[in-house]
């Protein structure tokens, strides 16, 4: 397949006019202008629309906190400890929420799916690419990495220590943390010894696995945390036991310490316009994600949420607005990087896709319109080259079982 005269944005920082993009076996074969096009190849004429790589929303409870939004449905927080990270994401998500559905049409072709934020470990995250499916293994991205996620601040340390336990403080979250990985660290000793020595096999433990994952670099720390100090503070802990971050989410202050963000090559995801819906959110702006990107930090647009992940294109060009109001000019062809190929990086699947370059997956967006004005549209859907969503045919928009039949008895 080949789409022709299209303004192309390649998810790598490059803008090609008037190009085409060839789509071959389920992998980019070609992109730029005067490329040939393979013999028998169906063409779409893209004059007056844009490419991007398929939007990729970096943090998100799809599946684990479905709609309808019942007590039935949340899925997405083990909470009955500060510590669950013998829970996996992936043995809660039910692919027939619709809000799959909805993203797709809105251009989001992968996601990483985390649990819930009530504990300080909160699980394993998984990565699936976003195609109609019954089963939860039918969606998983192969091969991609594992992410632990961590939660700092109010929301743990509110959840227990309203039930008078701990960790009731931020310094009981740390001291949680710090206790958590020295177990960790003990576990994998013993397993370490087991292999080079032989003996008894070591008890599993399925929390500990998880986090022995991580401090051999197997498994990624996604860690939500909002204020500056506490991002730095687990900068620290990170050090302390030999791990490394891989994300901050939500981030709202991370402007403040942009620089040590940098030198540690540690990502963010995070909004555009929430801020002050509670106290550890009070300091958020708009101007974040520009500032953080001009000071060389791996930004992303995330949605935390079903609907906002329809507009992260929007999301993402409300950031630009707030950057150029600031004297901070992102080039379009760059701030597309915050919701293809930044996430792709944070998620551990850059190699394979989050941009448009020969030999990786196919998947792509056919805009009608710049992906970055607010009445952009997505025409058309490529996953791994498969056609999954044209707006103008009906044909191709799948409805979840759980929908089907409910408009017939409205």
């Amino acid at each position: 397949m080949a789409i022709t005269n299209a303004t192309i944005y390649d998810g790598t920082g490059r803008l090609f006019e008037g190009a085409t993009l060839v789509l071959e076996n389920g992998r980019v074969s070609a992109i730029g202008s005067g490329v040939a096009i393979p013999a028998g190849a169906e063409r779409i004429d893209g004059t007056g629309r844009f490419v991007t790589p398929g939007i990729i929303d970096g943090h998100t409870h799809m599946g684990v906190f479905p709609s309808p939004s019942v007590q039935g449905h949340a899925d997405g927080n083990e909470n009955v400890d500060p510590n669950t990270a013998q829970v996996w994401a992936e043995h809660s998500i039910w692919p027939q929420d619709p809000a799959f559905d909805r993203a797709r049409a809105s251009g989001v072709t992968s996601l990483l799916v985390l649990p819930g934020s009530a504990n300080l470990f909160g699980g394993r995250s998984v990565t699936i690419k976003n195609v109609p499916a019954v089963t939860e293994q039918a969606m998983k991205f192969p091969g991609a990495p594992y992410g632990l996620k961590m939660a700092c601040g109010e929301n743990p340390k509110g959840r227990y220590g309203s039930r008078g336990r701990s960790p009731a403080t931020r310094m009981g979250n740390v001291a949680g943390f710090r206790r958590a990985w020295i177990e960790a660290a003990d576990y994998a000793r013993r397993w370490a010894n087991f292999r080079t020595k032989g003996g008894e096999v070591p008890k599993r433990d399925l929390a500990l696995d998880t986090e022995a994952g991580v401090l051999d670099g197997r498994i990624l720390v996604q860690n939500h945390c909002y204020r500056a100090d506490e991002m730095s503070v687990m900068i620290d802990v990170a050090k302390e036991f030999g791990y490394k971050i891989t994300a901050f989410h939500h981030a709202p202050e991370a402007y403040k310490i942009k620089d040590q963000l940098a030198k540690e090559g540690i990502c963010v995801a995070i909004w555009s316009q929430r801020w002050g819906f509670k106290m550890e959110a009070y300091d958020g702006i708009e101007e974040n994600a520009a500032i953080l990107h001009k000071s060389g930090v791996c930004v992303v647009i995330h949605s935390d949420e079903a609907e906002l992940a329809q507009r992260l294109n929007v999301e993402a060009a409300v950031a630009i607005a707030a950057g150029r109001r600031v004297g901070i000019d992102v080039p379009p062809a760059e701030a597309i990087k915050w919701i293809t190929s930044n996430p792709a990086r944070m998620m551990g699947i850059a190699d394979r896709t989050g941009s448009l370059e020969v030999g990786k997956a196919a998947d792509a967006v056919l805009w009608n319109k710049d992906p970055f004005s607010i009445y952009a549209m997505a025409d058309k859907v490529f996953i791994d080259g498969t056609l999954r969503y044209d707006r103008l045919d009906p044909r191709t928009h799948h409805v979840s079982d759980f929908e089907l039949g409910q408009e017939a008895t409205r």
